[in-house]
């Protein structure tokens, strides 16, 4: 369900590469289109080969009706838990997003949740089967994989586990074993924070990185030169990342998951949340320091979320844009991956090369390294290896 996204189609098309035939049901018929056609609707690496050889050799197909759900043993849920504009998850989402497939299913399946989920949605979910007289078993084992890694993440990482039932713990380790050796068995609640806790991890470990940036910088001090001392050599410090945006469809919502969980008593991730998404405001009040901006066009390379991706979702790149707006004569937009059709206001790097009196690294994509130019660069992730310095 809802298995022609980023989550659900690389699991799809590995389970049936490992002989699990495999059914895709999705609402979009763009994406169905696409993927019968042998088209991956998104850039995943080494995906698309895979998809391939799965539909020809028939052990994989996708539809928008409802029905087939009703013709799997195993129906994996990869509908996640939303965050509104007020920072507030829907636990009912999930349940609500079931109701339409309800009459499809059975006794005999087991209903894995793949995608975060508030915790307690998986005792939402079942007792909402149970409510309708069904005995489906029910189990959740989240995705950890990192978008762009998920054709080698899916066979090395281990898997956790969880379910009310020996016999659905039992039948998900079945199921996922065919991908991985390693099954870490958990309680649903513990399994939905572990997810939880997994993505809010990095969004604070990232923010702390940032943080330190801002101090540094604010100095007129190199931070990468700072982190390169400090690391060199030493285990303790060797996870301490980059700086950098630190965006996406998960870190930020996971980290207001808790922090709803915890009845907003969850301050490290709200002062998270706070440093990571100020620092697109940073760069712009630094660079108000140094030139005068309302009579110069700024040129942003990257939109996506993350180096090498033609997602957008919960992109700082346009957060980025829309502060510009406001502060700039004119902002101006290029990425090499993200595509026409979802963003039609991007131009050529070239093009922005010529036209920006400044330029922002606003995703770290390969494409930009090596880049020069006679014009200012903000550069917060170093990419260019001339430092930090805004």
């Amino acid at each position: 369900m809802g298995g022609g996204g980023h989550v659900g189609l690389p699991l799809a098309i590995a389970l049936a590469d490992r002989g699990s035939k495999t059914v895709v049901y999705d609402l979009s018929a763009t994406a169905v289109e696409t993927i019968l056609r042998g088209e991956m609707p998104f850039s995943e690496p080494g995906a698309e080969e895979v998809l391939q050889r799965v539909l020809a050799n028939g052990m994989f197909t996708a539809s928008t009706d409802a029905a087939v759900v009703g013709t799997a043993e195993n129906v994996v849920v990869v509908i996640g838990t939303p965050v509104d504009e007020h920072l507030n998850p829907d636990p009912n989402a999930i349940p609500a997003a079931l109701e339409s497939c309800s009459p499809y299913f059975h006794d005999d399946q087991l209903l894995i949740l793949r995608s975060t989920v508030y915790p307690g949605v998986t005792a939402l979910v079942e007792r909402m089967l149970r409510d309708k007289g069904l005995a489906t078993e029910v189990a959740f084992c989240p995705e950890r994989i990192a978008e762009h890694k998920a054709m080698e993440e899916l066979f090395t990482l281990p898997q956790i586990v969880s379910s009310r039932t020996q016999s659905g713990r039992e039948r998900a380790s079945t199921l996922f074993r065919t991908l991985t050796d390693e099954i870490v068995d958990l309680e649903p609640e513990e399994a939905e924070l572990a997810k939880l806790f997994t993505n809010t991890w990095r969004y604070i470990k990232f923010a702390a990185a940032n943080q330190f940036y801002m101090m540094a910088n604010s100095r007129g001090l190199d931070f990468e030169r700072i982190r390169a001392g400090l690391t060199y050599n030493y285990p303790r410090a060797k996870d301490l990342p980059g700086p950098g945006f630190a965006a996406g469809p998960c870190l930020f919502k996971d980290a207001m998951q808790l922090a709803a969980f915890s009845d907003n008593q969850f301050s490290l991730g709200h002062s998270a949340m706070l440093v990571n998404e100020g620092l697109p405001l940073y760069i712009v009040t630094q660079l108000e320091k140094r030139f005068d901006l309302e009579n110069l066009t700024v040129g942003i390379l990257g939109m996506a979320f993350k180096a090498g991706s033609d997602d957008i979702r919960s992109s700082l790149s346009y957060k980025l844009r829309r502060v510009l707006k406001f502060r700039a004569k004119a902002v101006i937009g290029t990425d090499p991956y993200v595509p026409e059709h979802i963003d039609d206001t991007l131009l050529p790097l070239d093009a922005v090369l010529e036209k920006a009196d400044i330029l922002i690294v606003a995703t770290p994509h390969k494409e930009y390294r090596g880049l020069t130019t006679d014009k200012p660069v903000a550069d917060v992730w170093n990419l260019l290896g001339n430092g930090v310095v805004v």
